[in-house]
């Protein structure tokens, strides 16, 4: 291995230790307790090596939320891909996401409350949101019905999810009717 590569092998380990440090703080502490100086101290490098690899705060959300995204992407497509039927898919969908969400709420928020500086639904939209999206779109645009642009329904179906996430979050609705929210929004939104 020459010198270089293994400046960029350390360079790409030290970003994955920041970024991992960043969502390990905001899982137990949340965003406000992510700040450079706490970052640079945990991963044991001065705050200008921080810098080097990201340039604040609003960056390290952004590779949180990319991440997130992969995730995301892969929970939602390993769940569909188990589930038979279209709405079956749907439903696995619905609570593949919401169990997410719920699972990660640090990165849930990185990627759909905080600023982490990306673009979406944009020319210059990252692969992983736009793989994340796509993720939504395959089984959610077999149960679009008729005469409905399936990325619209798409858009309306995660529109959906992502308020009941964000309402059970914030203690807004019973825990106990979760399943009951979910089968009622695959049956009213899903046309099989």
């Amino acid at each position: 291995m020459s010198v270089q590569e293994r400046k960029e092998r350390e360079r790409a380990d030290r970003e994955r230790l920041i970024v991992a440090t960043a969502r390990e703080l905001a899982e137990r502490q949340g965003w406000d307790a992510v700040t450079t100086r706490r970052l640079a101290e945990r991963i044991e490098y001065s705050q200008p090596v921080l810098y080097s690899h990201f340039r604040g705060k609003r960056e390290i959300i952004g590779a949180v939320a990319l991440e997130g995204a992969t995730e995301m992407a892969a929970a939602l497509r390993a769940a569909t891909s188990a589930a038979h039927g279209p709405r079956a898919r749907a439903a696995a969908l619905a609570r593949a996401y919401l169990d997410f969400a719920g699972d990660n709420p640090a990165v849930y928020d990185a990627m759909f409350r905080l600023d982490g500086g990306l673009a979406f639904a944009e020319e210059d939209t990252p692969e992983p949101l736009k793989d994340a999206f796509a993720a939504l779109l395959e089984p959610l645009g077999e149960v679009a019905g008729e005469g409905v642009h399936p990325g619209l329904f798409t858009e309306v179906f995660w529109a959906s999810l992502h308020g009941l996430a964000t309402l059970a979050r914030a203690g807004r609705l019973p825990l106990e009717d979760a399943e009951r929210r979910t089968e009622l929004l695959v049956d009213r939104l899903a046309v099989v």
